[in-house]
């Protein structure tokens, strides 16, 4: 049988995707960019959270997540849980027949075996464990594609969790400590591998002041060897503009109980460090990574009254990495907001609230210049920022080297995952070798 004889593969990618969160949806344009330049005979649609937001934007058909629509508002009455409850049962047969349809599921990236921000059992971890165990009963190859991992407390979302992870056909982590998480959960992870999170291969933004890292998919001859991003030459130059990227942070799971304290931490000493950048003369930009985010965006503007603050409405990471590419330096909390300033070489100070976080700046040669975000001081942030500047120039080609070698394992990825889930007549002829 030729190639043209063949049935395309029916490629599916499932999610909170399309909901405004802007990393989930970076994860899932990485996965289509690779599908496009190794699988452009797949058929691809979606199953996900915002299915209008994905069709318009990425143009693949898809499918809503839940058949209840409120399923993300809190039920309060009786005939909003008998509905959610319903739903539930409803999105079995729903799950199954999506699936059933699909040669091939790829969950891309997102933190999809984690619980670092509040979640309960009966949302995703329960529709994740649905899409697992459809594919494992109907024979669709399901794969967790670098996902986020760590371990939980909560017994039925770690269960659910657990049998997600053992169902599926494939996975890979996007850090160490999530694959040991898997395994202290009870998950054979032997065969698992770790890879860079899949924005990684996603193109970044060029000026003449930046020369990024290629993209790690639909690449043209060798690696290009950019230069690092230029420091301004001038020391005597005024200082240039500070990111900062907020969060609409109330703690994980175990932290429910001081929710409310934890935020108001975290925005108060948020408010502090912005007003102290001010008084010194910087400006600063306002950059969010979910749509939640606009309240502390309010909040930061409202408390510190000055034109040396704006805010962006960036609707992708490519805009967020725009933003970050003009920056001399960045603060951030979302994970992938750090990624879109380690992207771009733009030495950046994250407020860690998950150990992800702590690792990913570790991996990119930025261990030192974390800081708890349940516990924002800012002074001592001020202090890690001052220091950080400092190193600037050198952080600066640290982060260059690193985002090659990260382009390089995610290419590596790409083509282990052809090798995983593609019938080998095709992945035969699109295969290429790794650097």
């Amino acid at each position: 049988m030729t190639a043209a004889d063949r049935a395309p593969v029916r490629v599916g990618v499932f999610g909170l995707l399309g909901s405004g969160n802007l990393g989930n949806d970076g994860s899932l344009e990485a996965v289509l960019g690779y599908l496009r330049a190794e699988h452009p005979e797949a058929v691809v649609d979606a199953l996900c959270g915002g299915p209008e937001a994905v069709t318009t934007r990425f143009g693949i058909p898809a499918t809503r997540l839940h058949w209840y629509s409120g399923e993300y508002r809190t039920a309060s009455r009786a005939g909003a849980i008998a509905a959610k409850g319903l739903g539930k049962l409803v999105d079995v047969f729903r799950t199954a027949a999506w699936v059933r349809r699909h040669d091939v599921v790829i969950v891309p990236g997102m933190g999809v075996l984690e619980a670092t921000l509040p979640l309960r059992p009966w949302g995703f971890p329960y529709s994740l464990f649905l899409l697992c165990a459809s594919g494992r009963l109907l024979r669709s190859r399901v794969a967790l594609v670098s996902v986020g991992a760590a371990t939980i407390g909560n017994r039925p979302t770690r269960a659910l969790v657990r049998w997600s992870a053992r169902l599926a056909t494939y996975r890979s982590y996007r850090d160490a400590q999530s694959r040991d998480a898997m395994r202290a959960m009870g998950v054979d992870t032997a065969r698992d591998e770790v890879y860079p999170d899949l924005a990684f291969a996603l193109p970044t933004p060029r000026s003449p002041e930046l020369s990024a890292s290629p993209p790690a998919f639909g690449r043209e001859g060798p690696p290009e060897q950019g230069g690092t991003p230029s420091a301004p030459s001038d020391p005597s130059a005024p200082p240039g503009p500070v990111c900062v990227g907020v969060m609409d942070f109330h703690g994980g799971n175990d932290d429910r109980a001081r929710a409310d304290e934890i935020h108001r931490r975290y925005l108060d000493g948020t408010i502090r460090f912005v007003r102290a950048l001010v008084e010194e003369g910087r400006a600063v930009r306002l950059l969010t990574g979910d749509r939640c985010d606009a309240s502390v965006v309010a909040a930061i503007l409202d408390a510190v009254d000055s034109p040396l603050v704006t805010a962006a409405e960036p609707s992708s990471l490519a805009d967020l990495m725009k933003e970050m590419a003009a920056a001399d330096t960045v603060v951030a909390i979302r994970y992938h907001n750090l990624i879109c300033a380690l992207k771009t070489a733009t030495p950046v100070l994250a407020l860690c609230y998950a150990a992800k976080s702590d690792a990913l700046m570790a991996e990119m040669g930025l261990g030192a210049y974390c800081h708890p975000a349940r516990e924002v001081d800012a002074d001592r942030l001020l202090e890690q920022f001052r220091a950080l500047e400092k190193r600037s120039a050198e952080l600066r080609q640290t982060l260059t080297e690193r985002n090659l070698a990260a382009a390089r394992r995610l290419e590596h990825q790409f083509n282990s995952l052809t090798a995983a889930l593609f019938p080998a007549a095709d992945h035969a002829q699109t295969s290429r070798k790794a650097p």
